[in-house]
C-alpha cells in the first residue's frame, strides 16, 4: 500500500468510524475502488488504523471518561459479548468474511433497512434511558450482543450498537455516545489481538503507511463524532439508512457487476 492509498484510507475510516454506515464496509469498497488487493497487510492496516478513531473518542470524551465511574460499568458488561465472539471467531472474521464485497453489500442494505424500520417502531416512542449511567446490567449485555453483530463487514459496529440502545428504550444522543465510548476497548482489543497475531512483522514502508493511516484516521474521527452529536438532536438516522441502501445497490450495479 502507498502512502496515497493510506491517506485515502484514513480519511474513510475517520469519517465512518462512529456513524451508523460501516467503516469496515467502506474500507473493502474503497480497496475495491482504488483496486487493492486483499493482502494479509491490508486487512491488519484497517483494523489497525481504527486506534486513530479511538483516540479521537478519547480526547474528545477525556472528562467524561475519567470523571464518571459510573460510565465505565456498562461498558465493560457491553463489551464482553463482541471480546468473546471477536476472539474466538478471528480467523474465520479475517480470512473469509473481511474483503468479501458481497457480503458487505448485503450487510450494508439490511442495516439500511433495519435502521428504518427502527427508528419508524422505536424512534419516536417514550425513552427511559437518557443517560449513559442509567443504562441496567441486562442491557449493556444485551447492546453487546447486538455490537457482536458487526464482526460481520458492513453492518456497522457504531449503528448495532445505536440500534440496540434504542430498541432498549436509551435516547438517540446518549445511544450515540454509548456507541462512542464502547469503541475505545471494543476496537483497543481488535488492534490489540491482530497485533498479537502478526507478530508485528510489518516492513518500513507498512509501518510508513501504518503512521498515515493512524494520523488522518484521528483528524477526521474527531469531524464525524462532533457532527454525529450535533445531528441526532434534531434528527433520525433514517438518512443513514437510506445511505446505505442506496450505496450499496450503486456499488452492486456500477462495480460488481
Amino acid at each position: 500500500m502507498d502512502y496515497f492509498s493510506a491517506v485515502i484510507f484514513s480519511i474513510v475510516e475517520g469519517l465512518s468510524e462512529f456513524l451508523p454506515i460501516s467503516s469496515t464496509g467502506h474500507l473493502v469498497l474503497t480497496a475495491k475502488l482504488l483496486n487493492i488487493p486483499q493482502t494479509d497487510f491490508v486487512k491488519s492496516f484497517e483494523i489497525i488504523i481504527q486506534l486513530g478513531a479511538i483516540l479521537a473518542v478519547v480526547v474528545l470524551y477525556w472528562n467524561k471518561i475519567w470523571n464518571i465511574k459510573k460510565t465505565w460499568r456498562p461498558i465493560v458488561l457491553a463489551f464482553i459479548p463482541t471480546a468473546i465472539v471477536g476472539f474466538f471467531l478471528y480467523e474465520l472474521i479475517k480470512n473469509y468474511l473481511l474483503g468479501n464485497e458481497f457480503v458487505t453489500l448485503w450487510a450494508l442494505a439490511i442495516g439500511g433497512v433495519v435502521m428504518i424500520l427502527v427508528e419508524k417502531w422505536f424512534g419516536s416512542r417514550s425513552l427511559k434511558v437518557l443517560e449513559i449511567e442509567n443504562i441496567t446490567t441486562k442491557n449493556a449485555i444485551l447492546i453487546g450482543f447486538f455490537q457482536a453483530l458487526s464482526v460481520v463487514p458492513g453492518v456497522s459496529r457504531a449503528a448495532a450498537t445505536i440500534i440496540g440502545a434504542m430498541i432498549l428504550g436509551t435516547k438517540r444522543k446518549a445511544a450515540v455516545e454509548f456507541s462512542f465510548l464502547l469503541a475505545i476497548p471494543t476496537m483497543a482489543a481488535a488492534t490489540g489481538l491482530d497485533l498479537l497475531k502478526t507478530d508485528l512483522s510489518f516492513t518500513g514502508q507498512e509501518w510508513g503507511a501504518l503512521s498515515v493511516g493512524f494520523i488522518g484516521s484521528f483528524i477526521f474521527a474527531m469531524i464525524a463524532v462532533k457532527f454525529l452529536i450535533r445531528f441526532v438532536q434534531n434528527h433520525t438516522f433514517v438518512p443513514f439508512g437510506i445511505y446505505r441502501i442506496v450505496l450499496a445497490l450503486l456499488f452492486y450495479l456500477f462495480i460488481l457487476r
